[in-house]
């Protein structure tokens, strides 16, 4: 990791084509970076030249579309992300206590078989460094990783209680070099119910830390794993693997777990992107992204960076307003061919007091022209 060098190398955007259409040149300062989980992890795995497309593919780009905010995807690292930070055997340890629902809490997250969510087997204690704030929002999102021991934690809703304890809605521990996949009947899933009373902290059943975009291997020159985003038109009751579960709300809308990959014959040249936000479009290109919860747009998921002062996203990737990756329209998107579907998953965001907030009437009524 203490070794760096200098490279000039050249991306060729052909992902199995003779005829690649983009050639960028980038000069950037290469060290090498370690990626979550084993090599044959789902979350590791190229996208094939010769890959099927799902048959509603160009349905569902047609419900991307309606986005009524008229943005793309988009990245977004300066809230409503993850935070990580690297431990070892001399950080503190300290235990999580879950948070109980309040009586206004239990009205929205209607749960079946408790009353607070839950961490998963083997959560506790956790290594916590000092300065290390979680996401500043509300999802407080919060990962930890330890190379040495090969060990991640993370968590949702971390918060230090004002007597110094800790408390968190979630929390699951898993293997660095493990698959990055979650069983949901080992966990105890309940149909109807969220994933967060069994323990994972993202919506579709995933760990936190899967598909995130990282600053070290953004500089390193190469991002070699798939993505992770969120979409408003996930689909109700309906996942796929990778996914272990699913909080979509939109009749016949994507499932969580699919794959979305820009088009490998894109030329990227006419967006103006930077040589950071070319590295996030070849990862784009070559392995995809993983639909993993609902958000109120279409982010995809880049590092926090609030507990690391010597680095910044600044100049190198940037959030909406058509620039960046947000400049690239839907219609350079397709989804692969969606296998195995369960029509399981959380029943809490179809409810009315949720969906309208979601689907303005505007977006509904075109939806339903859609399905």
């Amino acid at each position: 990791m203490k070794n760096f060098y200098f490279i000039i190398f050249a991306f060729f955007i052909s992902c199995g084509q003779k005829n690649p259409k983009t050639k960028i040149v980038i000069k950037t300062q290469l060290k090498q970076v370690k990626r979550f989980f084993s090599d044959d992890s789902f979350w590791n795995q190229p996208i094939a030249a010769n890959v099927e497309i799902d048959p509603q593919s160009g349905k569902w780009i047609k419900m991307l579309e309606l986005e009524p905010s008229k943005e793309n995807f988009g990245t977004i690292f300066k809230k409503w992300t993850v935070p990580i930070y690297e431990v070892n055997e001399h950080t503190k340890y300290v235990y999580i206590k879950n948070h109980k629902l309040t009586k206004e809490q239990l009205k929205v997250w209607v749960p079946i078989t408790t009353d607070c969510f839950k961490q998963g087997p083997d959560y506790n204690p956790v290594p916590i460094p000092q300065n290390s704030p979680p996401d500043p929002e509300t999802d407080a999102h919060y990962a930890v990783v330890d190379w040495n021991r090969m060990l991640a934690w993370d968590m949702w809703g971390l918060q230090q209680m004002d007597d110094g304890s800790w408390e968190s809605n979630t929390g699951m521990a898993y293997r660095l070099d493990g698959t990055g996949i979650f069983n949901g009947t080992e966990l105890g899933y309940v149909n109807d119910e969220s994933v967060h009373f069994h323990g994972p902290s993202r919506a579709a059943g995933v760990p936190i830390i899967a598909g995130l975009i990282r600053y070290d291997e953004v500089m390193s020159g190469e991002i070699k794993h798939k993505l992770s985003c969120a979409t408003r038109f996930a689909a109700k009751q309906t996942f796929v693997y990778p996914a272990s579960w699913t909080d979509g709300y939109v009749e016949g809308g994507i499932p969580e777990g699919a794959v979305i990959q820009l088009d490998p014959n894109l030329d990227l040249e006419q967006f103006k992107l930077t040589k950071e936000e070319v590295v996030v479009a070849i990862a784009l290109q070559k392995y995809g992204m993983v639909v993993v919860d609902i958000a109120q747009g279409q982010p995809i998921y880049a590092e926090g960076l609030w507990g690391h002062p010597d680095k910044s996203w600044e100049g190198k990737l940037r959030e909406w307003n058509h620039q960046g990756i947000d400049a690239i329209p839907y219609k350079n998107y397709r989804i692969l061919k969606v296998e195995n579907a369960i029509n399981k998953g959380d029943i809490r965001t179809s409810l009315p007091s949720h969906k309208n907030v979601w689907l303005p009437d505007s977006v509904r009524t075109k939806l339903s022209e859609l399905q």
